[in-house]
């Protein structure tokens, strides 16, 4: 037998057995494979991409149902309304209110209506210097305490931003404040959080001990 066919009858046989091989490991002759656990489906909750409430003014862009907003629907117009307090000065919060809870910081003195609301137009907002805005401005209200958070807000590093990076594309849309934090009570609840990452390898995880 020569060289070459020799060779043939080599490369003929490494074929037959990387062809044997292949045939065991796909029909799972050996019966040794563990099939992978699947991994769960994440709670679309986890994965939704809406702000956590709806705000006054996305409720106004869009074109939403406001009738419940309508403080003249029940005020008097033209006619500065009054507060009643505690006994500790705060403020008691009418029946007709009662879904509102009052905890703007933690020390009480900001659990005033008339901190942002004007007491002599219901319909507008009033910051600390006397500045008049309308209920869609109410970023500047925030930023009128809360400067440097309101200057990362305009900067894009605090808050969300909807829209394009290339600016070519399209616009972007700075989410106001009140549209994560509830302007009553601004400080976010506790909440559950996202499951971590399925692991690359779950059966050497499962092995140590180290899950999700």
């Amino acid at each position: 037998m020569d060289a070459t066919s020799k060779g043939s009858s080599v490369l003929g046989l490494l074929s037959l057995v990387f062809l044997g091989l292949g045939a065991l490991f796909y029909f799972d002759v050996g019966g040794h494979t563990v099939k992978p656990p699947l991994i769960p489906l994440v709670d679309t909750n986890f994965i939704s991409t809406a702000t956590a409430r709806t705000s006054t003014a996305d409720l106004m862009r869009s074109g939403g149902d406001l009738s419940g907003l309508d403080c003249y629907a029940c005020h008097e117009k033209n006619k500065a309304l009054r507060l009643k307090l505690d006994t500790e000065g705060n403020v008691i919060v009418p029946k007709e209110h009662d879904d509102i809870v009052m905890a703007h910081g933690r020390h009480h003195r900001n659990n005033n209506c008339f901190n942002c609301h004007d007491e002599t137009n219901l319909e507008l907002l009033q910051t600390r210097d006397g500045r008049h805005l309308k209920i869609v401005e109410s970023p500047a209200l925030c930023g009128s305490c809360h400067g440097p958070t309101y200057r990362d807000w305009e900067a894009g590093v605090h808050g969300r931003t909807s829209g394009y990076w290339n600016r070519d594309l399209g616009s972007i849309e700075r989410k106001v404040c009140t549209s994560c934090h509830n302007p009553h009570a601004p400080a976010f609840p506790s909440r559950q959080p996202a499951p971590g990452p399925h692991p690359l390898h779950p059966l050497a995880a499962a092995a140590t001990g180290r899950h999700n």
